[in-house]
């Protein structure tokens, strides 16, 4: 399929300006908008774009910042899961301080607390 993208002359002209096939730009950005909104699987996204191999394919979104298999909903995804992981750990620690503090109470040197046997190597 062939599609034609309508854009006054004086912005083309500045656009391609700027370097690079005007028209292999916007295939890439439509493709790479495409595969991160989850429309296009990687092995598509190669297709699209006319890769030989799955380095090129690599390099090329590695290029513009795109990490393989992360859309936006998957980081929002990511970022929930390590926002619960931390508040568990958080949880843990606190149980596990009150637990060794209420350890430490019972705890006695040859019967003896070990504030008390400060106290007399003080004295």
């Amino acid at each position: 399929m062939n599609l034609t993208v309508r854009i006054p002359e004086e912005l083309a002209a500045r656009l391609a300006a700027q370097g690079g096939d005007l028209e292999r730009r916007a295939l890439e950005a439509l493709a790479l908008a495409e595969y991160q909104a989850g429309r296009l699987t990687l092995a598509e996204l190669r297709r699209v774009l006319g890769f030989e191999t799955r380095y090129e394919l690599d390099g090329f979104l590695k290029a513009h910042g795109v990490n393989e298999g992360e859309t936006l909903e998957g980081l929002e995804r990511d970022r929930e899961t390590l926002n619960q992981l931390e508040a568990e750990r958080a949880a843990a620690g606190k149980a596990l301080a009150v637990e060794f503090r209420e350890f430490r109470r019972g705890r006695t040197l040859g019967g003896l607390d070990p504030k008390e046997l400060i106290r007399e190597g003080l004295r």
